[in-house]
């Protein structure tokens, strides 16, 4: 099964002061994308329009204090606040994962930015990192 890094979330308080400095390093700012249901707003950053396999970068604003990006705020100050990548079958992987061990936050994908289905791995099972997987 093919799977490529998709992008690198990081967590801000808010996105335009954010991007700046991607902005200023000549990346290409794509359009920003409320993801209700996990109190965020993305917007993602790219090198390259023509290619789909481009690791973006991906800014990430809560919608409140209460959401997993506003905890994360809260907690640890603006980052790295995962890693993500694409897989071509995320029931396979996560069926993979957790047959060998590896604790998932989601057992079941669920509905993430740019309508792609995610997953995301506990920290604990990748020696600290939270990693997203994601199947568009």
């Amino acid at each position: 099964m093919k799977i490529y890094l998709d992008h690198i979330g990081i967590a801000c308080e808010n996105l335009d002061d954010s991007s700046s400095f991607w902005n200023l390093l000549g990346l290409i700012q794509g359009d920003d994308e409320l993801v209700a249901d996990q109190g965020v707003t993305t917007r993602f950053f790219s090198t390259s329009e023509n290619d789909v396999r481009t690791p973006m970068i991906e800014l990430l604003e809560p919608t409140g204090e209460d959401t997993p990006i506003g905890k994360f705020l809260a907690n640890r100050g603006p980052g790295v606040q995962q890693i993500c990548f694409r897989v071509e079958n995320l029931v396979e992987i996560i069926s993979l994962l957790t047959a060998n061990g590896i604790q998932m936050i989601d057992s079941v994908p669920r509905k993430g930015a740019h309508d792609s289905l995610i997953a995301f791995v506990h920290p604990r099972s990748t020696g600290g990192v939270l990693v997203e997987l994601a199947q568009k």
